[in-house]
C-alpha cells in the first residue's frame, strides 16, 4: 500500500513539473486582467498578444456581416483584441478578434489563427523557421557532405569523421550526444506534453528558469549544446589544419542533422529511447578508449601520446 502511495505521489509530481501552473486569480484584479490570464492559461496566447502573418493572405471576418472581410498579408502584424466561443460553429466554436489598424480589424478561427499566425517574437518565429524549412536545410547539408566526400576521396585523401576515425576529442561526439537528447527531449514534449511545447512557443524565453521541468531540461541543453559547439569546432582546428578542419566541421554538421532527425522520427514509435540509450553506452566505451589512448601528452605540441617516447606529431622526446 505503501508503495503504490509512493509511486502515486511520484507520478503527480513529475506530471505536474511538466507543465505551467495554473493562474493565481485574486479579488483585487480587474475583469479584464482575471480574462487575460485565464485565456493565457488556456489558449497559451491572450489579450495583446502581438502575432505575424506568414500566409500569403487571411481574410479577417467582420461579423457579424458575412460578406464583410478585411485582407491581410505576409508580414502583416496584428494583436489580439477579444475572444468568442460560438457554439453553433461547425467549423470551430473558438472565435479570435484580431487588429491590424483601427480600421482593419476583424474576427477568424483559432485554427485557422494558429497556421497562418506565428507569435512576434524571435525565438518563435526561429522555432517556426526551424521547423517550416528542415527538410531543405538538411538536403543541403547532406549535399554539400557528400561531394565535400566524394572530392576527398578521389584525391585518396584521409576523411575525418565523427566517431569514424574520429580526432581525439570528446566534445564532437559530445555534441552529437546532446543533439540526439534535444530531439528525443523535443518529441516527447510533442507527443505527452503538447501544451507545454505550445505555450513556450507562444511565450517564449532561453531562460531555463520559471519554466516547468522538462522545459527547463531542454533550455539548459541548448545553452550545453552552444557551449559545446564552439569548444567543437576550436578542437577540429587544433588537430586539424584549415582544410582537413573544414572537412570534419561539414561532417559533424551532417552527423548533427542527421542525430536530430533519426532521434525526432523513432522516439515517435518509442524506440529513440533504446537508441538514446545506446548511444550513451557507445559514447562512454569511446571515451574509456580515448583516455587509455591519451593517457599522457607532449610536453612540447600537447598532443596526447599512448605513452611516453618520441611524439609522432612534432617529434619531441616525452620521458
Amino acid at each position: 500500500m505503501r508503495v503504490k502511495v509512493v509511486i502515486g505521489f511520484l507520478m503527480l509530481v513529475i506530471l505536474a513539473s511538466c507543465h505551467y501552473p495554473e493562474p493565481i486569480l485574486t479579488e483585487e484584479m480587474n475583469q479584464q486582467t482575471r480574462d487575460s490570464l485565464t485565456y493565457l492559461h488556456q489558449r497559451h496566447y491572450t489579450l495583446g498578444t502581438n502575432l505575424e502573418v506568414i500566409a500569403d493572405s487571411v481574410n479577417l471576418a467582420c461579423l457579424p456581416l458575412q460578406d464583410c472581410d478585411n485582407m491581410i498579408f505576409r508580414g502583416d502584424r496584428v494583436v489580439v483584441a477579444e475572444f468568442a466561443i460560438d457554439s453553433l460553429d461547425t467549423i470551430d466554436t473558438v472565435l479570435v478578434k484580431l487588429a491590424h489598424t483601427q480600421e482593419v480589424q476583424g474576427w477568424i478561427h483559432e485554427k485557422d489563427l494558429k497556421a497562418n499566425f506565428v507569435p512576434a517574437e524571435e525565438i518563435s518565429m526561429a522555432i517556426h523557421l526551424f521547423r517550416a524549412s528542415h527538410t531543405k536545410y538538411f538536403l543541403i547539408v547532406l549535399a554539400l557532405f557528400v561531394v565535400a566526400w566524394i572530392i576527398r576521396a578521389f584525391r585518396k585523401e584521409q576523411l575525418k569523421l565523427v566517431y569514424f576515425n574520429d580526432i581525439a576529442s570528446t566534445y564532437p561526439l559530445f555534441l552529437c550526444l546532446i543533439m540526439s537528447f534535444m530531439a528525443t527531449l523535443y518529441e516527447t514534449m510533442q507527443i505527452y506534453y503538447p501544451d507545454t511545447w505550445e505555450h513556450f512557443y507562444f511565450n517564449p524565453t532561453l531562460s531555463p528558469f520559471q519554466v516547468p521541468f522538462i522545459l527547463s531540461v531542454f533550455l539548459c541543453s541548448f545553452w550545453l549544446f552552444i557551449v559545446l559547439l564552439i569548444t567543437a569546432l576550436t578542437e577540429a582546428f587544433k588537430h586539424l589544419n584549415a582544410d582537413a578542419g573544414f572537412f570534419y566541421i561539414l561532417g559533424l554538421a551532417a552527423a548533427l542533422v542527421f542525430c536530430y532527425f533519426f532521434f525526432i522520427y523513432t522516439t515517435k514509435f518509442y524506440i529513440g529511447y533504446v537508441f538514446l540509450a545506446a548511444l550513451v553506452v557507445m559514447f562512454i566505451q569511446r571515451e574509456y578508449k580515448l583516455m587509455k589512448e591519451s593517457r599522457y601528452r607532449c610536453g612540447q605540441c600537447g598532443h596526447p601520446l599512448p605513452e611516453k617516447g618520441v611524439c609522432p606529431h612534432c617529434g619531441a622526446i616525452n620521458n
